[in-house]
Order: structure tokens, then C-alpha cells, then sequence
């Protein structure tokens, strides 16, 4: 520091005089470092932000896709789009990579699997064999969770010696969901996944709380973004936060959500952690739709040659058709009644040869929505439409309606109608 003529500093710092020099020396020190640290730029975020909220679409004309049909109805109109067309089967140069090859203490993970699927196939290179960051953008049900585990077997990988033994206290792996439901079905499935190889699997959420010694005992944690922040903001959680490699976060377009700063914390807090700690903390995104995914993909340091997968519509193992619905009715009333009557509707319309889910927009809504398909139904006198009257189904029902607490569920369930929010028991959830 002396060098730099930065000696004031250190007599400031110890209490003794500076010399006439370096008191001479401290303006024009100070001045070199302002003029070396002056920011290139000043942005102001609030200034930035939309005052109609961060989903405002400035597009002023839309190209409806190719194919689309646009309908026009009483009270609302009515926008089709077809389903993409199916991609040509994986040729030559792209084989389906097989179980087979995988190290045999990996391929348990993969039980009743022969081969990886195309995706999966693509990206097996670097979720296995490497230890980059990955953004992997894919439809649903094109298979995301196995490309999870094959990071998973990379980071167990590590710690596994040559005779088979796993170092189960050396490492902890993370995979954030954003709903319970969801950190319920991955632990379940997880579990079985892994335990073969005597990992151990808890969820962490507000309904399930985890002692240390259970934390300690865990190999891989599956949480929410905010219970995961919780935990990582406490300074006397070091003890197993600092054993974390792998970081996983599932819908990470979340970003772009009321929850997106929650989730963009705890990426920070783990990048910040594996620069100060030295230790590598590999971060997995995982996204269905994320249209700007090259921006995502440079705030989780991925390289986009090797580490950043886009799988577009045409990767979906079943094509989907979409319908898009705009209720035209301008007063508040006639238009939810509209919205009601339009549900119905599209309801009936599958419910007899498959089942449908409506998903809204609050907890309360949930019940509500229920209790007017049903009375429609009734009114209409097509309950046979949900369940037949005297069938097995319904006698099952009938039952599970019995054992469950929630009242509304209570009410739905005879009817072969149900609801699921987070308000409900574990219960509930689980019927």
C-alpha cells in the first residue's frame, strides 16, 4: 500500500501520524481511486420498470401461428392452434445413448429404462460427464427429470471410491421446486431412485421441517425457493449448506414471477458461496417455456456452446393443441358468469372420455370453480358426464369423501369433482 501511496490508510488505521509526504500524497491517492472506480453507467431500476407490471405485452400486432383459426362466439372469441408436427425419428447420426453403457452403480437410478430419449440422449455428454452449468429448456413430459439425475450420478460420482463406497458426509445435492405438491412428487420419486445406492431423501418445506441431524443424515434435499432462502440467509447453517455441489432449480422461468427475486437470492447466495468457499457448486436451470432462455442462461454463467439446450414445441412426446378463450363481456358479473359457462363447456367436452385440469388463479377459486361446475351440472341434469351414479367410482368417492377434512373437497368429491391447493392438509393433498 506504501507503494501506491496509500501509507496514510495505515497510519489512519493504527492511530499514529502519517508522514508530511503521505498526507501530501492522500488527495491525489484518493482522486485515482475514485476516477478508477467510477461506474461507466448508472441505471435506475425502478425508473425501468413498467407501471402496468413486469407481463406487459407491448407487441402491438400478433401473427397468430400457422394453421390457427379464430372463432367467434356469443360473449367470447375463440383462437385454435394446431399441434406442431412431430419431429422425424433420431437417425444415424444421432443414436439413443443406453443404459447399458452407463457405469453399472448408475444404471439402478434408471430401472425398467433401456435407453435415454432424445433430449436426454443430447444432453448425456455434459450432465454426466462434465461439471459446467446447465440451462436446459424442454416441453413437459419430455423428460427433464432423468437429464436432473444424470447430474445427480455426475456429482455422487465424485464421491464414490473404487471399491463402490459413497463418502455420504462429504457432499449434499439441492433441487428447489416451486410448489409442495411438486417437492412431494420429486422426493417420492427421488427416493426410490436413489436408494439403491443408500442416499437418503427429505423434503424441506413449511409442512415438513427437518432437524439438524436429519439434514446431516440427507444426501439430497428437495425444497422451495423460499425455505431454501431461509436457510441459506442463517449464518449458522454453514455446517451442511457449505457441503452443497449441486444446485437444481426446476421452472426457473419463475424468474420472471412475483417469486422471481426470492430465486434469483438463492442463485446469487450459491454462486457467492462457491467463490469464497473455492469449491465447485454446479447450478442446473430447468424451464418448460423461457423464450429469452440466452439471458438466463448468462445470469447462471452458462456456456451457450456446450452447456445451453432449447428444445422447442416439436420435442413434446405428445402434441398439444391450444385453444385460447378471450371473454369479450365488459361488465364484471356477466363476464365471470361467461368465463363460468365457457369452463363448463370445454369440461364436458373431454370429461367423458379423459380427465381435465382447470387450474386458477387464487385458493379460493379453486372451490368455487368446483362448486359451479357441479351445480351446472346438476342443472343441467349431466353429473353421469363427471361420474356414473352407482358405479364403483363413485362408490370410491364417496368413501375418500368421508375421510377427507377439508369441507369443500368434502362437498366435490361425490360428484367426481376435486380441488388442490396449498391451503389443504397433507392429507387432502395426497387423495
Amino acid at each position: 500500500m506504501r507503494e501506491l501511496g496509500l501509507a496514510w490508510i495505515i497510519a489512519a488505521r493504527s492511530g499514529a501520524e502519517a508522514p508530511e509526504e503521505a498526507e501530501a500524497a492522500a488527495p491525489v491517492a484518493v482522486a485515482a481511486l475514485e476516477k478508477e472506480f467510477v461506474p461507466e453507467q448508472e441505471i435506475d431500476l425502478a425508473e425501468l420498470a413498467f407501471e402496468q407490471g413486469g407481463h406487459l405485452m407491448t407487441n402491438e400486432k400478433w401473427v397468430p401461428p400457422e394453421g390457427a383459426v379464430k372463432t367467434i362466439m356469443d360473449g367470447y372469441e375463440e383462437i385454435r392452434v394446431p399441434a406442431p408436427k412431430r419431429l422425424a425419428p433420431p437417425g444415424d447420426d444421432e443414436p439413443p445413448v443406453p443404459i447399458s453403457s452407463m457405469p453399472q452403480w448408475a444404471q439402478t437410478a434408471f430401472k425398467g429404462t433401456t435407453t435415454l430419449n432424445r433430449i436426454q440422449s443430447r444432453v448425456y455428454p455434459t450432465a454426466f460427464t462434465s461439471d459446467e452449468n446447465m440451462l436446459i429448456c424442454a416441453p413437459t413430459g419430455a423428460g427433464k427429470t432423468n437429464c436432473a439425475a444424470l447430474t445427480m450420478l455426475r456429482t455422487i460420482g465424485q464421491f464414490r471410491d473404487g471399491e463402490g463406497h459413497i463418502d455420504v458426509d462429504s457432499f449434499k445435492m439441492v433441487y428447489i421446486a416451486p410448489m409442495k405438491a411438486l417437492v412431494s412428487e420429486m422426493a417420492r420419486s427421488f427416493a426410490q431412485r436413489l436408494e439403491p445406492l443408500g442416499l437418503k431423501v427429505a423434503e424441506l418445506t413449511g409442512d415438513s421441517q427437518l432437524t439438524k441431524q436429519q439434514i446431516t443424515e440427507t444426501q439430497l434435499i428437495v425444497t422451495t425457493p423460499e425455505k431454501w432462502d431461509v436457510v441459506t440467509r442463517k449464518g449458522s447453517e454453514g455446517s451442511y449448506t457449505d457441503l452443497v455441489r449441486l444446485v437444481i432449480v426446476d421452472e426457473i422461468h419463475l424468474l420472471h414471477d412475483s417469486r422471481g427475486p426470492v430465486l434469483e437470492s438463492v442463485v446469487c447466495r450459491e454462486m457467492r458461496r462457491a467463490e469464497e468457499t473455492r469449491q465447485v457448486v454446479r447450478i442446473i436451470g430447468l424451464s418448460a417455456t423461457l423464450p429469452n432462455y440466452e439471458d438466463v442462461a448468462a445470469f447462471l454463467r452458462v456456456r451457450r456452446d456446450s452447456g445451453l439446450f432449447y428444445f422447442d414445441a416439436r420435442y413434446r412426446p405428445c402434441p398439444l393443441q391450444l385453444e385460447f378463450v378471450g371473454v369479450s363481456e365488459k361488465k364484471a358479473v356477466k363476464r365471470a358468469e361467461r368465463m363460468d359457462q365457457v369452463c363448463y363447456d370445454k369440461v364436458r367436452r373431454h370429461a367423458a372420455e379423459s380427465q381435465v385440469l382447470v387450474f386458477v388463479q387464487s385458493r379460493k377459486e379453486t372451490v368455487r370453480t368446483g362448486q359451479k361446475l357441479r351445480d351446472m351440472a346438476v342443472a343441467a341434469g349431466e353429473t353421469g358426464v363427471f361420474v356414473r351414479a352407482g358405479s364403483a367410482s363413485s362408490e370410491v368417492l364417496i368413501e375418500e369423501a368421508e375421510a377427507t377434512k377439508d369441507r369443500g373437497l368434502k362437498e366435490l368429491l361425490p360428484f367426481g369433482i376435486a380441488c388442490h391447493h396449498a391451503g389443504m392438509s397433507r392429507v387432502d393433498r395426497q387423495i
